[in-house]
């Protein structure tokens, strides 16, 4: 009855638009107020949320994605990716997808990926025949990259919540983020081939083609020398971040010098809002946490499904319904606070991977960024398309049915996540 008054509690606040930090965090310590328990508890929770050397990673990422979204990094990468694909059939679509995956594997946010690539490739796209719709929801779903292919600020979160290894969460997202990327290419080939209004582009010549390459050069050596020093064990994660807040600063200020004084600013304010609003949720994530441990609520939550989930299967799609019907309302982030620590103790019992459950929840959490109507992705391609929400949302249901599909595929075919962690 508890665990229940609890659950309503944290939707009804929710729903009513509280924030999720002041909810989580407001509704944490009520219950340890109203357990008689020391309210020394509530600092220290407070304090350990954040005293994290892995945490420092996330402002640091965030800052380097900022940087490469205003120093116009997209717009290299996009046209020289353009060049070598643009001919294909759905050449434009091709060559979108394939810079959200350049750009995840620098920038770790799926915000900074849909914004950068999405300035650049929905004009284009639009202007070369491509429905609107599909434009937009190709980019909201391309977008969602930026939270799979490493490095990924959901992957370090859910690494401090389990105390699994940053490094291997990265290496399992590598294979499922492939596979993902692969998928959007080929329905977006179809979908070109089978469209009545699809005008192909023109063949770039070999001089375009050099030109373009060495100006996106420098942006995927960067993913390159990141991806390449986190699993060489050359740096940590937060080491990797700045390195590529170091390398962002350099590639954007002298090499290509699209980088101002004032669009420095602009980044570094930017980054300093959504590392607070971060901050805030997971000490309100942290706090709620513990009183819902000393509840044992996680401990009869897991007791249940051990009771009516004896399948790993069976667990595994329960999993995805909840965190299909919890997007509709809640942003990843949050999805990802509450429902971790609850789970876990489950994973424990079900022998299962917590690296391999890691991926498929962020995938989970990936259809959420997507998902109307609070889907975070959903509000960046509509404004940076100027477009309406629905016109948006019409667009990106093929590509969460290709997600849920990789999911059923990392299922039964564990070692695309596991393999280039554990066996490579």
């Amino acid at each position: 009855m508890t665990t229940l008054l609890i659950l309503l509690g944290l939707f009804l606040l929710l729903f009513a638009g509280v924030p999720i930090a002041f909810v989580l965090g407001g509704l944490g310590m009520a219950m340890l107020f109203a357990a008689d328990l020391s309210p020394l508890m509530v600092p220290q929770a407070l304090f350990s949320s954040v005293d994290s050397f892995i945490l420092l990673s996330v402002p640091m990422f965030l800052l380097m994605s900022n940087i490469l979204l205003k120093g116009g990094v997209g717009r290299d990468l996009y046209g020289a990716v353009h060049c070598w694909v643009g001919h294909w059939p759905g050449g434009l679509a091709v060559a979108t997808i394939i810079s959200c995956g350049i750009f995840a594997a620098i920038s770790g946010s799926s915000v900074a990926t849909a914004a950068t690539i999405g300035t650049v490739a929905i004009p284009e796209m639009i202007k070369h025949g491509y429905k609107r719709h599909f434009v937009l929801g190709l980019l909201a779903a391309g977008g969602t990259l930026g939270i799979l292919i490493p490095p990924s600020i959901p992957m370090i979160i859910y690494g401090v919540i389990t105390e699994e290894s940053i490094i291997d969460l990265f290496l399992a997202g590598v294979g499922p983020g492939l596979i993902l990327m692969i998928a959007f290419i080929l329905f977006s080939i179809l979908y070109s081939k089978f469209s009545s209004s699809y005008e192909p582009s023109p063949r770039a010549s070999w001089d375009e083609r050099r030109r373009s390459t060495l100006r996106a050069l420098p942006t995927i050596a960067l993913a390159a020398f990141i991806i390449g020093g986190l699993y060489g064990g050359i740096f940590t994660p937060t080491e990797a971040a700045a390195v590529g807040f170091a390398g962002a600063v350099f590639l954007t200020a002298v090499v290509l010098r699209t980088l101002t004084w004032v669009t420095l600013k602009e980044a570094v304010m930017g980054a300093m809002r959504t590392s607070v609003t971060i901050m805030l949720i997971l000490a309100g994530a942290k706090l709620f946490g513990k009183a819902i441990t000393l509840y044992r609520i996680p401990q009869d939550i897991s007791f249940f499904i051990a009771q009516n989930f004896d399948q790993t299967g069976l667990f595994i799609v329960a999993v995805c319904v909840v965190l299909l019907i919890m997007g509709l309302v809640l942003e990843s982030l949050s999805m990802l606070l509450i429902m971790v620590p609850v789970l876990l103790p489950s994973l424990a019992s079900m022998m299962i991977d917590p690296i391999w459950f890691g991926v498929i929840f962020v995938i989970m959490i990936e259809c959420a960024l997507i998902t109307p109507p609070v889907g975070l992705n959903l509000f960046v391609i509509q404004a940076v398309a100027k477009a309406r929400l629905g016109e948006v949302a019409a667009g990106v249901w093929p590509f969460i049915l290709i997600m849920l599909a990789s999911v059923l595929a990392i299922y039964f075919l564990p070692d695309i996540a596991l393999y280039i962690p554990f066996k490579m």
